[in-house]
């Protein structure tokens, strides 16, 4: 197949009121153009409503019918996503006639992950016939359900993008891509034909609900609160024995899974380096159950900007830590590109998950396609 021009949607769990809207010419296995990339803002309404929908989601948590929010909400980020794929296309001089597919990721706000005897659970919201019939192109959507009902954990799914990324940078295993969004998620790949991911544990989520708790904004901007807090390595070590931890990939988190909690009663400071100290050492043992261990981590996602997070990947994960743009990748698209390109795939009928990405018993196909 040529490659084709493909848009990508990511809207993360840490809710910084920002969609992620980016534009790659691929044919699902190779990136042939890189495109162009931007953050459209949500309206504040649009943001608050999402908060409340993930308020809503926890409380309901599976169980009976689901709130009806969920269908306010998903309309209006469904709207407002599609306006902000057609002004992307639009700015880089194309049409959505030039466009062959979108892959529209959706907001996840419930991700409960498999267990002994259980299926797991996801829920994005985001209507792909709806974005199908206002920008009249093919739209991939519901991309993690079809892998849960298959025993999966359903993420990570960033595994094919970011091998197609590394096959272009380092083929040796000794780097590793690292994205620290509100969940932090690692890829691997032996450079030939076998690839590993996982979600490692937090990455922003905690220490921004923590900053937010205290009033002090929405993130730890510049890492400048961790910088001068103090560490508490007694409370590190005990967090450190979570289970989560230690146990073997495949594995998935909920957002909500590693909390603000894990620094009640701290001031802000030495909470803030607590949880940042704990994303970085969580990140280590990650790599200890790696095949091979890496010694560079390429590292997108907003936890990049954070510099006491990156100094503490080195120190704490013993690593290399260097952000995208090192490699010539946009560090804040990567994860929107990687929705443009598993949406190729999945007009093609290719696999976008592996039984050492999510579990799954053989590479599976997913999504669901409008259009």
């Amino acid at each position: 197949m040529e490659p084709i021009w493909a848009v990508g949607l990511m809207t993360g769990t840490v809710l910084d009121g920002n969609i992620d809207v980016a534009l790659i010419k691929t044919d699902g296995e190779r990136i042939a153009d890189f495109g162009t990339y931007t953050l459209a803002p949500y309206p504040r309404s649009i943001r608050t409503l999402l908060e409340e929908t993930l308020r809503q989601a926890r409380v309901w948590n599976f169980t009976g019918p689901e709130p009806a929010i969920f269908g306010e909400a998903e309309e209006a980020l469904t709207r407002a996503q599609s306006a902000a794929v057609k002004d992307l296309v639009e700015s880089y001089g194309l049409t959505m006639a030039d466009i062959g597919v979108v892959g529209f990721h959706g907001q996840t706000v419930l991700h409960r992950a498999p267990q002994t005897g259980r299926l797991g659970q996801t829920r994005q919201l985001g209507d792909g016939a709806l974005m199908h019939a206002i920008l009249g192109t093919k739209v991939a959507y519901d991309f993690r359900s079809a892998d849960m009902r298959a025993g999966g954990q359903g993420a990570p799914l960033s595994a094919a993008y970011h091998a197609a990324l590394l096959r272009d940078a380092d083929i040796s295993g000794d780097t590793a891509v690292l994205n620290l969004g509100g969940v932090a998620n690692i890829t691997w790949w032996d450079g030939k034909d076998y690839v590993v991911a996982f979600d490692t544990g937090p990455a922003n989520a905690p220490l921004n609900d923590f900053i937010k708790a205290k009033g002090l904004g929405d993130m730890d901007r510049d890492g400048a609160l961790a910088r001068t807090g103090t560490v508490d390595e007694a409370k590190l070590a005990k967090l450190l024995q979570h289970p989560y931890l230690a146990k073997p990939y495949p594995k998935s988190l909920d957002r909500f899974d590693f909390g603000a909690a894990m620094a009640d009663g701290m001031n802000a400071e030495d909470g803030a380096a607590l949880l940042t100290a704990f994303t970085a050492a969580a990140v280590s043992k990650a790599l200890d159950l790696l095949p091979h261990r890496p010694k560079r981590l390429v590292v997108s996602g907003g936890g990049r900007h954070n510099p006491t997070i990156m100094a503490m990947l080195a120190s704490r994960a013993g690593v290399e830590a260097v952000p995208a743009e090192a490699l010539g990748w946009k560090g804040d698209a990567v994860e929107a590109e990687c929705f443009a390109f598993l949406a190729v795939r999945v007009l093609r009928g290719l696999p976008i998950s592996f039984p050492t990405t999510t579990g799954v018993p053989q590479p599976m196909r997913g999504g669901r396609l409008a259009g």
